[in-house]
């Protein structure tokens, strides 16, 4: 089985780049799941349900998301009414939505999507390592093919993640920093990691955001408007080939394509 999974889209570049290209990857590698976090979708900051639409119609089979899913309001009005739309888990039981899903892949599999968010410098919520075993309890009842988005800061804690799924999950997948990282690797129980799998947006910027915005806020520390970059599109992703049988990982593979235009 090959899963197909694209780092944080950002704003209407990132949703163009999906558009434009992902068709394309779906068929030249023979992709049987595409998996997106889209929580930096809408202007950089959250998401709409038209957005979401747009996406789904893109080729993606399921959105996961983090700390910015929040950030427009009408998310809580719509969050329910797309089961493959996920916030992380580990957020309190009787906040909208829902942290993971089953799904048929397009050869008839089914693969499980978890989505968690990390604690370290960002806000305090359940524990994901619990919320992780939680979730795996229900998961692995339908399927061993299980895919991880850990949308956390601190590479220690998304590192530990990796090391504490090993063996029960084919892949964790980090999220968040927009930095694709060079670690990619298949730990020694058969889990694929990667500490980030980068960022689908416009790459003449700072991680998807003007410049010019970014650089006022660090030398003035005042708050300022942010707004998404335009320069120099790209997709990112990881490309993740699964033992159906055993939910092992065989392969992870980090890749990156560039708008021409």
């Amino acid at each position: 089985m090959r899963v197909f999974f694209i780092g944080d889209i950002v704003g209407k570049p990132g949703r163009r780049a999906v558009r434009e290209l992902l068709p394309g990857i779906v068929s030249d590698y023979d992709i049987d799941c595409v998996i997106a976090n889209c929580e930096n979708a809408a202007a950089g900051f959250g998401v709409t349900r038209e957005i979401v639409e747009e996406l789904f119609k893109s080729n993606i089979d399921v959105l996961t998301s983090g700390n910015h899913i929040w950030d427009k309001k009408e998310i809580n009005e719509f969050i329910g009414d797309f089961k493959n739309l996920l916030r992380p888990a580990n957020y309190p039981a009787h906040i909208p939505g829902v942290g993971s899903v089953l799904v048929s892949t397009r050869k008839g599999n089914v693969l499980g999507v978890l989505n968690l968010e990390g604690r370290i410098f960002m806000q305090p919520l359940d524990c994901p390592f619990r919320a992780a075993e939680i979730e795996l309890g229900h998961l692995k009842e339908r399927t061993k093919i299980i895919v991880v988005d850990f949308h956390a800061e601190a590479t220690s804690e998304k590192k530990s993640m990796g090391w504490f799924l090993d063996g029960r999950v084919s892949a964790v997948i980090g999220t968040h920093t927009h930095v694709q990282t060079a670690d990619e690797s298949i730990l020694p129980e058969g889990t694929a990691y990667i500490t980030d799998a980068g960022m689908t947006g416009a790459f003449d910027s700072v991680i998807g955001i003007k410049k010019e915005d970014i650089l006022t806020r660090f030398l003035t520390l005042v708050p300022n408007k942010f707004n998404v970059a335009k320069g120099d599109v790209r997709l990112q992703g990881v490309l993740l080939e699964i033992d159906e049988e055993t939910g092992k990982c065989k392969k992870i593979e980090r890749l990156t394509w560039r708008l021409e235009r």
